[in-house]
């Protein structure tokens, strides 16, 4: 696989408003939230976590003209990302509810602005050329008016330009044509233990991530399984177990992210896909154990962390 010299995402950047509550309401109830949080999140997550092991990235994703998209702009600014597609003038970006519970398990609800309305002109408008890496969310996926225009503009990138796909938790609601016609252009798929399970309906990991090999992605499936770590299937190998750090989970926002975040920059940094899995399950170790959905570490935390493991 070629070193890609930078990241670019055209997945979906939202507003996260934040509570971490004792358990969700029931139907027609109400609980009190023992704090909460207003932060930019969704792919930034992702981003920031690479940036922070020292990759270029840049937003081609959508982002609204109001102070959604002011707040997105502004974090984006702060990191070093650059933003390459024009603000869409017709609506805001949109922000995502966030129930965190007691284990740190999250539940959410989105409501779509701006980061749903990619059309293809913007996304041809990319500068974009091997060897860069493109990471593709499955929120734009799921959504009626972009998920066709990704999936059509992703089949005809050239081929030096690897493709990771996150399809998340909507996966189920992402249209089988779509899904089928990105995972032919996918040089790696990514995606938790309750999504490989929803999209193979094999309950078993290991069932779960050889199928997902057969959707003819090019280079390699993660499974990641939180607190056990994480399954790699290379092309043409046997799954292997990468298990996790045991930590204390304070807040699991952001944690696939993370993981995925630091698995691409490791594949930047010349890491072998076993290695670059394991930088992940410590980075998404060190994330789970703060609270909040941007929290991925530094190259230093990260390097420091894996000196300690030996």
């Amino acid at each position: 696989m070629t070193r890609p010299s930078r990241l670019v995402c055209v997945g979906s950047v939202v507003v996260d408003i934040s509570m971490k509550v004792p358990g969700l309401p029931e139907p027609g109830g109400d609980v009190i939230a023992r704090s909460s949080m207003l932060a930019v999140g969704g792919a930034f997550n992702l981003m920031a976590a690479a940036r922070y092991q020292g990759i270029s990235v840049s937003y081609a994703g959508g982002h609204g003209t109001g102070p959604f998209g002011d707040m997105v702009r502004s974090s984006l600014r702060a990191i070093g990302i650059e933003i390459i597609a024009p603000a869409v003038r017709s609506a805001d970006t949109g922000f995502t509810i966030t129930f965190v519970v007691t284990d740190g398990e999250r539940t959410f609800a989105t409501a779509p602005g701006a980061e749903a309305m990619l059309t293809r002109e913007t996304l041809d408008s990319i500068p974009i050329s091997p060897p860069d890496l493109v990471y593709v969310s499955g929120y734009g996926l799921a959504y009626p008016g972009s998920g066709p225009v990704l999936a059509g503009w992703l089949s005809h990138l050239e081929t030096g330009i690897a493709v990771v796909v996150d399809p998340g938790p909507l996966v189920a609601e992402i249209p089988p044509a779509v899904l089928q016609a990105v995972a032919e252009r996918c040089d790696w798929w990514t995606c938790n233990e309750r999504e490989a399970r929803l999209m193979t309906g094999s309950a078993s990991p290991h069932d779960s991530i050889r199928r997902l090999a057969e959707l003819a992605v090019r280079e390699g499936v993660l499974v990641r399984l939180g607190r056990d770590g994480c399954l790699l299937l290379v092309r043409g190998q046997e799954p292997q177990h990468l298990p996790a750090r045991s930590v204390e989970v304070v807040d699991t926002t952001g944690a696939g992210d993370a993981h995925t975040g630091s698995f691409m920059a490791a594949l930047a940094d010349g890491a072998q896909p076993a290695e670059a899995a394991h930088r992940a399950n410590v980075a998404a170790s060190i994330a789970v154990s703060r609270y909040g959905p941007a929290t991925a570490p530094t190259s230093e935390e990260l390097r420091s962390a894996l000196a300690g493991e030996r």
